[in-house]
């Protein structure tokens, strides 16, 4: 099958929507930085982030055009979250998370899109998969509670999407859902205290029996083999193939960070020297000429692994297709050798430039800190996703991990 970095269809009305989202979040760079310190030392987002975002319309990314959203394709989204992140890491990588908050909502039934956005349609919705709480079946639905670590963007979410397993009488395992929630009827303990993406505010959501309606739940299950709940089948956002698609939240703000780590090292050369040699500047030196153009490339790399990956996704919604196993697997291998990549580029660079980088005036050590503790995230595990992969290839069907 041929492989396109943009699919075909995305017309002259998708190419000028994307150029105008793009040109909004790239008109709040200079807010994003401005406010990058103070992201970081109150460990949430600025709200002046918050506000200046809901302005630009920029959560509304991927919510239904029939709420007031953009219903933007996936490569909107990504190019959307590189400016956001290029500006604040933090801010990139939880607008990301929201928005992909949002995309899940976009899947729900319809009477659960209502309930989230009937009466506010700019509510935020953010959530954690992972099944660390418990759902036992009522009379009124599910009896929700539990942890959930690592929620990013809690504390700026009107609802929280929450993993769940499923059990039958005997306490066996049927399924692995989510319950959605109101945020306020949920607590937030504050336990976010990290080395990097520190403004992300990713803390702990805490369920104590709340009770979930029936219609609030959805199968993982159904999500994971190309299935939705969703009454608006001609909605192609909404169809494309669940997990490979939920993982391009992550790659955006890599490279974002990684793209804003190039530009201040290029920017800085011709004013810095090598310590210990004859270089007066850093651009006459061959050493930083060649570290340089490998961090560019193992930025450019990392760019066309993801866009060939969203082409792949945002093509499966449009021909309303489930791609294959093989084909899902190496998307989910771009997104994880994308981030791979964009983080090397960024220790290339805090390399080339020297430990003035470190110094904490320096924006160069909060991008390198974001990039190490992002990349790190679970589901982008670069060798499970290269098992994965490994695996399609030679033909041996499932294993490792059901989120392909």
């Amino acid at each position: 099958m041929a492989v396109v970095l943009d699919r075909p269809s995305t017309g002259e009305t998708g190419r000028k929507q994307r150029a105008d989202l793009v040109a909004r979040a790239a008109d709040l760079g200079p807010t994003l930085r401005r406010n990058a310190e103070r992201t970081e030392d109150g460990r949430r987002l600025a709200e002046e982030n918050v506000a200046a975002i809901e302005a630009a319309g920029l959560f509304r990314l991927t919510q239904p055009k029939r709420f007031g959203g953009f219903q933007a394709d996936f490569r909107t989204k990504i190019e959307v979250i590189r400016e956001l992140a290029h500006g604040c890491g933090s801010t990139g990588w939880t607008t990301s998370l929201l928005t992909g908050g949002t995309w899940f909502i976009g899947m729900w039934n319809e009477q659960v899109q209502k309930d989230v956005w009937g009466e506010d349609s700019e509510a935020r919705v953010a959530g954690v998969l992972a099944p660390t709480g418990t759902a036992t079946a009522g009379p009124d639905g599910l009896t929700v509670s539990g942890r959930w670590s690592y929620c990013t963007g809690c504390l700026h979410a009107h609802w929280l999407y929450l993993g769940v397993p499923v059990v039958d009488v005997d306490g066996n395992s049927v399924d692995h859902g989510l319950v959605l929630v109101p945020a306020a009827e949920v607590t937030i303990e504050d336990t976010w205290f990290v080395a990097g993406m520190r403004g992300s505010g990713s803390n702990t959501v805490v369920a104590d029996q709340v009770v979930v309606p029936p219609h609030r739940f959805i199968s993982l299950r159904r999500l994971q083999t190309g299935g939705n709940d969703s009454p608006y089948s001609g909605e192609e956002l909404y169809r494309v193939p669940f997990v490979v698609a939920a993982m391009t939240d992550l790659v955006g703000p890599q490279l974002g960070l990684a793209r804003a780590a190039l530009e201040f090292v290029l920017e800085q050369a011709s004013r810095r020297g090598i310590a210990y040699t004859e270089y007066t500047t850093q651009v006459d030196s061959p050493a930083v000429q060649l570290a340089v153009a490998k961090a560019a490339t193992l930025i450019d790399t990392a760019e066309l692994l993801t866009f060939r990956a969203v082409a792949e996704i945002d093509e499966a919604g449009r021909l309303g297709v489930f791609p294959d196993r093989r084909t899902r697997a190496r998307c989910r291998m771009d997104v994880a050798q994308a981030i791979v990549n964009a983080r090397e580029a960024i220790r290339e660079l805090v390399s080339v430039h020297g430990s003035a980088g470190f110094a904490e005036s320096s924006p160069l050590q909060r991008i390198w800190r974001d990039s190490e503790v992002a990349s790190r995230h679970a589901v982008a595990n670069p060798a499970i996703g290269a098992q994965v992969y490994g695996r399609a290839l030679l033909g041996l069907g499932e294993g490792v991990t059901p989120l392909v």
